[in-house]
């Protein structure tokens, strides 16, 4: 997993980081997801920062069983936040959360073991219920940075527009529109809970504690009046660190 995680981290930096244009970011992505393929490919990096991390993640490929294609779907998905964008339905949505969460979710659930093959579609609920979850939290940050992730056609059922997103308005028309968005995620993660049937046992605690500390979100932004402008909603460390140690102790 902290192979999985670092090169994560590390696909992420390429796409965020700062000074550099939009041309030079998806050449940087453009060469990382070369040395991907050559990596997969059994190949040698032999040039080029940071490249650490291939051959570790080659191996656990290997040893895992994970499809290299899931891993170049999260590059997608980066790719796709170069620059903004409008979904404009919920399913344009889905298209984006599955590769930058639920290509995740599959990949763990390769490293945790997985008897049903099921897991791998339940696994895109689990991945949807996550990511809607930092798209909710996130609202403000992401307007400003022009980023709107909500779909259009929700905006315009509820009559909010963009710019009320970026400006942080907390009015009823957006309080209406988040309670609907945190609705649509909460059945995700009810959606969520046959995974623990359909995992290994190895990964339950750790799916317990991701699923609780990020629903844990949902309600802290109910209990601020869905204001995500004024400051980020986030669950203080000892509340992460009581759902850790009862996910792990406790029934999964």
């Amino acid at each position: 997993m902290c192979v999985l995680y670092a090169f994560l981290r590390l696909s992420d930096d390429i796409a965020d980081e700062p000074g550099r244009s939009v041309s030079d970011r998806e050449v940087a992505l453009l060469d990382w997801r070369d040395r991907l393929r050559v990596a997969m490919g059994g190949g040698e990096i032999l040039s080029g920062e940071p490249v650490d991390v291939f051959p570790a993640l080659s191996d656990v490929v290997t040893s895992y069983g994970i499809p290299p294609e899931e891993l170049e779907a999260v590059l997608d998905g980066i790719s796709m936040d170069l620059t903004p964008r409008i979904y404009a339905t919920y399913e344009d949505l889905r298209v984006y959360c599955d590769r930058v969460a639920g290509a995740v979710g599959r990949c763990c659930l390769h490293v945790w073991g997985f008897h049903d093959p099921d897991a791998m579609e339940t696994a895109d609920d689990c991945g949807m219920a996550l990511q809607m979850t930092n798209i909710l939290r996130d609202l403000g940050e992401d307007a400003a940075m022009g980023r709107i992730y909500l779909p259009q056609e929700d905006l315009d059922h509820f009559g909010v527009a963009a710019q009320d997103l970026a400006a942080g308005h907390v009015d009823e028309p957006f309080r209406e529109l988040m309670r609907f968005e945190i609705s649509r995620a909460r059945d995700h993660y009810a959606a969520s809970e046959r995974l623990f049937e359909q995992i290994d046992s190895t990964g339950r605690p750790v799916l317990r504690a991701m699923l609780r500390v990020y629903g844990g979100l949902l309600g802290r932004i109910e209990r601020a009046d869905y204001d995500v402008f004024t400051r980020r909603v986030r669950l203080p460390a000892w509340r992460k660190a009581l759902i850790g140690v009862a996910a792990v102790f406790g029934n999964s």
